[in-house]
């Protein structure tokens, strides 16, 4: 059966954001506030991006549970769980904004959990020296995306009462996919896509384009990512021209559900290990003591004895192991399952009852508590979690400018939040996703009004038109084509087993073999039925989509020689210092993904003069030591 025959609904605005999540409201309200029209775009319903998942809080240096906090602790920090392989202005800035935007929140409504002094609370998490989260239970994901919801509401008020019109300034487009950016002499111009219930095709003419997509977790077998999480900005920025950096280093959470199955792959915050959470074997033992890397043993507990102190005194021991970044934390379960000491369905256990009461679990983690109990029957008041790593993050992501979150390369076209590269280098500390959002979702809004001002309009030519058109309707007029489920599956396999989360050479080189085979075959997918309701016709786009970020994960794996934070080679099983100073760019001519080295960006005088050059020497080389500061 053919594609029915669609009538164009064209658009006009001065930017269009794609992605509807933290980063993608948080931009659009700057836009918006700097007196452009927008546009937004959401894959799925308004209010339904994976934001909502990031439940334990969001990471600012404000002080309120510890004074000594700040943000050269906080930059240190996120150097340190990224392994320095961070661009450091990503990370300055981050450090240095997150309080006022974690301080708009609620100045927008967000009701964070309080101290007694009637301060914002704030609580311990991974690779955080201070308890520097701010939260509202465990769910605070979804009361910022409740927030940003309510202030692009309130815009929209604003714009009726000045303008006659809610929609005159900013709209939301939803359920509908973008498939492709347009540029027309080598600047931006718009998008094109498609509304997911009918099919039919839209355009939007827009000079400046900000990509919000999120992540790439539907790439892999297990994920803690909802059927949204397809590499669609990664892929989308490749297409028109921009770079990805370091796409090898991906995030596998390490507690993840893992039985029973109907919660598999569900995260379980990290919180419930900030809150006392303890991390056990099949025999009992508390395992994470003998996972201590080298580079963090002066910051971690060795014994249970004193990480059972720090959560009652901070400041005179040294923090429990099971709160060691989540690359380490991944590895070390990891281990422990291959060894043969996990759990009967391939996990560990995680037992937040043995800590605190019942009472407190319910009012800290009521999320936790009520989910588990309600859909799995799993009563975390009383028993421990099965839990194990599950595909999560990715620290990859388009290649950007970082004060204006300009993607490099490609005049107006801007990416903030998860589908930005560079900000968490080999490894995102938990909580820096939220206030990274936040602030780069701000700077991409900012970045979007500061270009507009020289490129006020845009137009798309009618030959970008029809060739769009005419991506889209193929997938229709092929017959007995290969299927796209199918090859989702094949692809979901091929990473689980062969880019996941330890790696080596020789199942890298298969991996990408079998990635450009199904690449091949990709092409001749067909789609049967009609354009209505028909979840094939999605995923055919999907499909693409995930099969470049794919060969772009196991082309800059397979580049990377070396073992560091979200990557891990058993055949290069160290760090190495002469690795960390280069990202990999990936780039798409069309046909194939090639992968490059660049010197990283070294930290300017006053930000290297924050670490002790003895902490230094265990990441850097002589040479960069030398060169480096003052000390």
């Amino acid at each position: 059966m053919t594609t029915e025959i669609t009538t164009l609904e064209r658009h006009k605005y001065d930017v269009l954001v794609i992605g509807a999540g933290g980063a993608g409201l948080r931009a659009a309200v700057e836009a918006r506030e700097s007196g452009l029209r927008v546009a937004i775009i959401c894959k799925s319903l308004f209010g339904k991006a994976h934001t909502v998942m990031a439940e334990g809080g969001a990471a600012a240096s404000m002080g309120n549970a510890n004074s000594n906090d700040n943000w050269q602790v906080h930059f240190r920090d996120t150097m340190r769980g990224g392994k320095f392989l961070n661009h450091f202005r990503m990370a300055e800035l981050h450090a240095k904004e997150s309080p006022d935007r974690v301080w708009e929140l609620e100045m927008w409504g967000a009701l964070f959990d309080r101290t007694k002094e009637g301060k914002i609370s704030q609580r311990n998490f991974g690779g955080h020296e201070y308890p520097r989260l701010a939260h509202v239970g465990d769910r605070t994901g979804l009361e910022l995306i409740r927030t940003m919801q309510q202030k692009i509401v309130a815009l929209q008020q604003a714009d009726k009462r000045e303008h006659g019109d809610y929609e005159s300034h900013i709209k939301v487009f939803a359920e509908l996919t973008i498939t492709e950016i347009l540029k027309e002499g080598g600047k931006i111009a718009g998008a094109y896509g498609y509304w997911r219930e009918s099919g039919s095709e839209v355009l939007f003419e827009a000079p400046a384009v900000i990509i919000a997509t999120g992540g790439v977790g539907k790439t892999f077998k297990i994920t803690s990512n909802s059927w949204e999480g397809t590499g669609d900005g990664h892929a989308l920025a490749l297409k028109v021209g921009a770079n990805l950096v370091d796409m090898e280093f991906l995030q596998f959470h390490p507690t993840g559900m893992v039985w029973p199955p109907s919660v598999r792959g569900i995260l379980v915050t990290e919180s419930v290990r900030g809150e006392g959470g303890i991390l056990t074997n099949n025999k009992g033992e508390r395992f994470m003591f003998k996972y201590i890397p080298d580079v963090f043993k002066d910051k971690y507990a060795d014994n249970e004895e004193e990480a059972d102190r720090w959560y009652v005194d901070q400041d005179n021991n040294r923090r429990p192991p099971e709160l060691l970044p989540r690359d380490e934390v991944a590895r070390a379960i990891n281990s422990e399952v291959k060894a043969g000491r996990g759990s009967e369905h391939g996990g560990v256990f995680l037992d937040v009852s043995k800590r605190i009461s019942a009472e407190i679990i319910k009012k800290r983690l009521p999320s936790m508590w009520h989910q588990f109990y309600e859909l799995a029957g799993v009563d975390i008041t009383k028993e421990a979690m099965e839990v194990g790593p599950t595909c999560h993050y990715v620290m990859g992501g388009v290649e950007v400018e970082p004060d204006t979150a300009a993607a490099v390369g490609v005049p107006g076209l801007f990416a903030a939040g998860e589908v930005a590269g560079g900000m968490h280098g080999s490894n995102r500390l938990g909580g820096n996703s939220l206030s990274d959002l936040l602030v780069f979702g701000r700077r991409a809004g900012m970045g979007a009004a500061a270009y507009l001002k020289e490129n006020k309009s845009a137009s798309v030519s009618d030959a970008s038109v029809s060739a769009a058109a005419t991506r889209i309707a193929a997938p229709f007029a092929r017959s007995g084509g290969e299927n796209s489920y199918s090859l989702h599956a094949e692809l979901q396999e091929i990473t689980h087993n062969l880019v996941g989360i330890i790696r080596t050479g020789e199942e890298l080189k298969s991996a990408i073999a079998k990635i450009a085979d199904i690449r091949k075959r990709s092409a001749n997918v067909a789609v049967a039925g009609g354009r209505k309701f028909n979840p094939g016709f999605h995923l055919a786009f999907d499909l693409d989509n995930m099969l470049l970020v794919a060969e772009s994960t196991a082309k800059s794996a397979i580049s990377r020689e070396e073992s560091r934070g979200g990557h891990t080679r058993d055949d290069f099983p160290g760090m190495d210092s002469d690795w960390r100073q280069y990202n990999h760019i990936s780039s798409f001519n069309g046909t194939e993904v090639s992968v490059r080295k660049q010197e990283l960006v070294f930290m300017p005088e006053e930000l290297f003069d924050l670490f002790d050059i003895e902490e230094l020497r265990k990441y850097m080389t002589p040479e960069e030591i030398a060169k480096g500061g003052t000390k």
